[in-house]
Formats: C-alpha cells, sequence, structure tokens
C-alpha cells in the first residue's frame, strides 16, 4: 500500500465512548497503556467517562466526543474505550456527509462489536480509516501475535494473512466488510449501510442463541443484502451454543444452512472476534478470500 498513511509513535490518539458505558476500569488502564507503551500520546475526551443508564452519556454527549475527536487536526486516531451498545443511537438522523474532518491525512477509527455502526457508516469517508479490532477494554488481552499485527498494520498498512477453514470452495477478490453480525443487520436498509456489491462479508457475534443468529441471516436472505456478496468470512461466534437442549441447532449448523447455498465461497474459524484472539481488520480494503485453502490474505 504504497500511498498508505499509516500512525507513527509521537502522534496523538482521542479516546471516546461511543456506546456503552465504561466500567472494566483494569483491562480499560491496561489498553491504554499498551498504547502508551508504543510512543503514542492518548488523550482523553471529555465525556468518555459518563454514563446514562446503560449508555456512555447521553446521545448528544457521545456524539460530540466523536465530533471533538474528528474535528481535531492534531488527532491522528481515535480508540473506542468499548463496545456494549449506542452507537447505532448516534447515527440517527445524522448527515454524515456534512462532517468536515479537519485534517491533512486521514483519521484511524479503531473498534469491533458495536463500533461497527460507525465502522460501516464512515466506511467510504475518504479521511476515516476503519479498523475493526480490540477496543481499550478488550486489548491487553489479546495474543502478544495480534498486537503486534495490530501495530504492524496501523503504521505501515500491510496485514499478515489469516488463517481458517475451508467450508465453500473458489477463489474472490473484494472489498472486507468486517462486523458484527447483529450490529450489521440493524443497518441493512438504512441510509448508514455502505453498498456491500463486490464485497467479503467478515461475521463474528456473542451472546446471540443459534435461533437468532438464524432470524438475522434469513433477513439478510429475505431482502436481498447477500446479492453482490463475492465471499463470506466467518469468525467467532462466542457464548452463542445452548447446552441441554436436544431439540436444537448447533451455532455450525445454522450457519452452513443459512449460507452454504448461496453458492459464494466461505471461510470459517477465522481468529477475529469476542474471547479470544481479534485480529485486526482494515475496514473497506481490497482483500483476497481463498475457501480452497481457508486463506483471508490482505496484500
Amino acid at each position: 500500500m504504497a500511498d498508505f498513511k499509516g500512525l507513527k509513535p509521537g502522534d496523538k490518539l482521542r479516546v471516546i465512548s461511543p456506546s456503552g458505558a465504561l466500567k472494566e476500569w483494569e483491562r480499560f488502564n491496561k489498553g491504554v497503556e499498551i498504547w502508551r507503551s508504543q510512543g503514542y500520546e492518548i488523550e482523553f475526551t471529555s465525556g468518555f467517562d459518563l454514563n446514562w443508564g446503560y449508555l456512555a452519556g447521553t446521545d448528544e454527549n457521545r456524539r460530540q466526543q466523536l465530533l471533538e475527536a474528528l474535528k481535531d487536526e492534531s488527532c491522528r486516531g481515535i480508540l473506542c474505550a468499548r463496545g456494549g451498545f449506542g452507537s447505532t443511537r448516534l447515527l440517527e438522523g445524522w448527515n454524515l456527509d456534512e462532517i468536515e474532518i479537519d485534517s491533512t491525512v486521514p483519521k484511524f477509527l479503531i473498534g469491533f462489536s458495536d463500533i461497527t455502526g460507525l465502522l460501516w457508516a464512515f466506511s467510504n469517508h475518504s479521511q476515516i480509516i476503519g479498523i475493526h479490532g480490540p477496543v481499550l477494554t478488550t486489548l491487553a488481552s489479546e495474543p502478544d501475535w495480534s498486537i503486534q499485527r495490530l501495530f504492524r498494520g496501523v503504521e505501515t498498512g500491510y496485514f499478515e494473512t489469516l488463517q481458517g477453514e475451508s467450508w465453500q470452495k473458489g477463489c474472490v477478490s473484494g472489498r472486507l466488510f468486517p462486523a458484527n453480525l447483529t450490529v450489521a443487520t440493524h443497518l441493512l436498509r438504512t441510509s448508514y449501510q455502505p453498498d456491500l456489491t463486490d464485497t467479503i462479508l467478515a461475521f463474528e457475534d456473542v451472546n446471540e442463541e443459534p435461533y437468532r443468529l438464524d432470524r438475522m441471516l434469513t433477513y439478510w436472505r429475505m431482502v436481498g443484502a447477500f446479492q453482490g456478496v463475492r465471499g463470506i468470512a466467518l469468525g467467532r461466534f462466542s457464548r452463542c451454543e445452548v447446552e441441554g437442549n436436544s431439540n436444537r441447532f448447533s451455532v455450525e449448523e445454522v450457519l452452513r444452512n443459512r449460507l452454504e447455498d448461496l453458492g459464494i465461497p466461505i471461510v470459517s474459524n477465522l481468529p477475529f472476534g469476542h474471547d479470544g484472539p481479534n485480529a485486526i481488520l482494515p475496514v473497506g480494503q481490497q482483500v483476497h478470500l481463498d475457501g480452497d485453502q481457508g486463506i483471508l490474505s490482505f496484500n
């Protein structure tokens, strides 16, 4: 990526809480220290530590946090404190085309899970580089290889190949759109859904029983959202299995049933998502999905 304008030690990064209220302070502080240990200047945006019910402050406050970070010319990146719920509330009624970002180089926006709402909504903005990856409360639990891959990726634009399991053969290339399945499903047919034509979708989720995954994927099928999608990469579906009920489908059975007949390459068991290694994925970047070998490659 010859034109990649990566981060470098010494750059200022701003912390925001656009979703759920911050509770895991020890894990949060450890995540901040990892970024600082790499030489980055970390600034906490006013209001990041507020709470309003299960949200990190009112919608107005959380939207203002994001706007301050976007408009800060000296800020090169935005680190999301945690996921939870709330990013889509910020988008409601918001014309993103009116946002002027004061920067000569693009800003990074880093997060996953509920942050999917922002990553997808800003995916076509020329001044934002979306990175689907650990939030500050999960970063310290990442294995060393994943942390090293994160910094190598945001600093150089090089992302190492990820190995998964082949479900559906075939090789395709397309723009990568990683997402939490639940959040992405609730963006479908809104003005914040990106154009998914000629894309590779990368899904993960947590705490969703198989019937709920079935319901969401059935909705994707019914509204034609998979039309034009070239391939699917599946990460981890954590805490989704239901034990002790013989009258059930497993997560794998649901995913295979709802996806395999689409006739496109599928690679599963890739190392991203909750409760385990969460390898960063660049939003909107051209990638290659090898359904024969079970590989997702980026460069």
